[in-house]
């Protein structure tokens, strides 16, 4: 089945989860499937109404509910971590406001800070 080439990342959480973008997702589906959406009911078992509901945006499914409707259209979700969603960007936004030079003398400095540690190996003997 193929995916869809949208960013459904915030899916990953009911909590986050928005019938508008429901909406817009199961509509792109069943236009990319070139379905009308008395097919996408039929292929789903599902009515037409409930269908033209969720598009929009007056019903918002349940994740597994939205997933069963695209995959009636040929499509899927697939959930994705965002990159760097938990990550704290200060350092990087600090050093980016750093010009380029800057930059080069600080990891230059930060290189010969952390060339003074040493690894010890650790053999266990018997």
């Amino acid at each position: 089945m193929p995916h869809l080439p949208i960013e459904i990342a915030y899916l990953l959480s009911e909590e986050y989860y928005s019938g508008m973008r429901a909406a817009t997702l199961l509509r792109h589906s069943r236009h990319r499937a070139g379905m009308t959406q008395r097919q996408l009911a039929a292929a789903a078992g599902t009515p037409q109404s409930t269908i033209g509901r969720i598009e929009s945006g007056r019903l918002n499914p349940t994740l597994d509910n939205l997933r069963h409707l695209l995959r009636a259209a040929g499509h899927d979700l697939e959930l994705a971590a965002v990159a760097g969603a938990d990550e704290d960007r200060t350092l990087i936004r600090d050093r980016l406001r750093l010009t380029p030079a800057a930059r080069a003398a600080l990891a230059v400095k930060e290189a010969r800070a952390a060339a003074q540690f040493q690894v010890r190996s650790t053999t266990t003997g018997a």
